[in-house]
């Protein structure tokens, strides 16, 4: 047991015992190359972060506007069609020719 730990503390012990993966990985993830990336991915998550923070906000604004502006024109649109509609219903009801609803 005694001959294991040894052997593990061995393996990370300063530049001089390190493996030969190790150097090669450590070297890939020092270059130029690989920070680039690294930079370019984080500066990539910013933009869309961002861009998807701000369409979230516009799509909030479009629905609320929406909701206040158009949905009750909606409903008053619907709401005068039906009172033609009754009208129109009546007068026949009455005998009176039915005439076209203005527009």
């Amino acid at each position: 047991m005694a001959s294991r730990g040894n052997k593990r503390a061995s393996l990370t012990n300063g530049d001089e015992n390190s493996g030969v993966l190790s150097r090669v990985s450590r070297s890939v993830s020092d270059s130029q190359i690989v920070r680039r990336a690294k930079s370019t991915a984080s500066d990539a998550a910013f933009v869309t972060q961002k861009l998807l923070r701000s369409t979230g906000r516009a799509a909030w604004i479009a629905g609320t506007t929406f909701l206040i502006l158009v949905v009750p024109l909606i409903i008053e649109m619907d709401r005068e069609q039906q009172f033609n509609e009754l009208e129109m219903q009546q007068a026949s009801l009455l005998g009176t020719p039915a005439t076209a609803a203005p527009k």
